[in-house]
This record gives C-alpha cells, structure tokens and sequence, in this order.
C-alpha cells in the first residue's frame, strides 16, 4: 500500500463529496449518502467474507492499510459525512469535509515522509503542524482568518487526540467551530 496515494485519493475524493454537496439538494445529499454507506457496508462485508468484487477489490487492495477492515476508512468518511450535512448547515458540513479531506491528507503525508517528534499516539508535531497550516491557509480562502486558524487548530487537536477514527471527529470539530464563531 502506497500511503501517500492513499492520502490523495482521500484529499480528492473528500472534496469532491464536499463540492457535491454545495452543488446539490441537501436531501438528494443525505439520500446519497445513505445508499453509499449501505452500499459500502455490503461490499465491505464480502470482501472480508472472501469474494472477490472485480474493480472494487483490486481498489480497495491497493489503498488499503494491512489489517484494516476493507473500506473501513472511507465508510468512516461517508458517516462523517452524512452526520454533519444532517446535523450542521449545508455550506458548513461541505467546509468541515474539506477540512477533513486536507487535514488529514496533509498531517499523513507531512508525518510520514518529515515527522521526527512523535506528540501523541505515534503522531508528529511536524505533521500536526504542516496539517493545521495548510488548512488554515485554504480556509482563509472561505472564511475569516481567525475562524479559519480556530477551525484548523481544533481540527488538527481532533486528529491528533481522538480515540476513534479522525474521519468521524474531525468534520464534527470543524462544523462545531464554524457554527459557533459569530
């Protein structure tokens, strides 16, 4: 497995679901949203019962870290997802998965390929560090720039810091900061 590609494909993808949420209906969102955890959960199942799934199989062999529940982190993406379009404002939940999307991709690929001071849980202060810059510049883009610093620091300490999957806290750390900043 190739982490960095694995890094990218979840960058792309998480903003490509964030844009597909800006772009359409909040309901046709959460509907879609939906039928992939369903349809994610099923593929998930028999690949872990054995079955080969031409395309899918293949896909998932190759991003997938060894051990790992096949698709495990993308369905934690679409959770994350669907549980911040159904609990935040549309263009906030479409934020809090960038910021997923870009934090977490560029935490990952800093730390791996810079990361020398293991903080918390076998992360780096460098990945940690790059992750909450990187962001903070790309919300600027969005958003005023100490909402964009806040909303990238408390994500950054989501990622860092959380004891289940960053793809579920990490949107939610970001939607609650955004929402309650005036």
């Amino acid at each position: 497995m190739n982490e960095s590609l694995r890094q990218v494909v979840h960058l792309v993808f998480g903003l490509g679901i964030a844009g597909f949420i800006l772009t359409f209906d909040r309901d046709i969102a959460i509907s879609t949203l939906v039928l992939t955890l369903f349809v994610g959960f099923i593929l998930s199942d028999a690949i872990s019962r054995g079955y080969t799934i031409p395309v899918i199989s293949t896909i998932i062999g190759g991003l997938e870290r060894r051990g790992a529940t096949p698709g495990k982190g993308a369905l934690f993406f679409a959770f994350g997802a669907l549980f911040s379009l159904i609990f935040f404002e549309k263009e906030i939940a479409a934020i809090g998965l960038a910021v997923l999307a870009l934090l977490d991709s560029t935490t990952t690929i800093a730390g791996t390929r810079f990361g020398k001071i293991r903080i918390y849980n076998q992360k780096s202060l460098e990945g940690t560090v790059t992750g909450i810059a990187v962001t903070t510049i790309a919300l600027s883009l969005l958003v005023p720039l100490p909402a964009a610093l806040a909303t990238a620091v408390a994500a950054g300490l989501a990622e860092l810091i959380s004891p289940i999957d960053d793809n579920l806290v990490i949107p939610v750390a970001a939607c609650l900061v955004l929402t309650l900043l005036p």
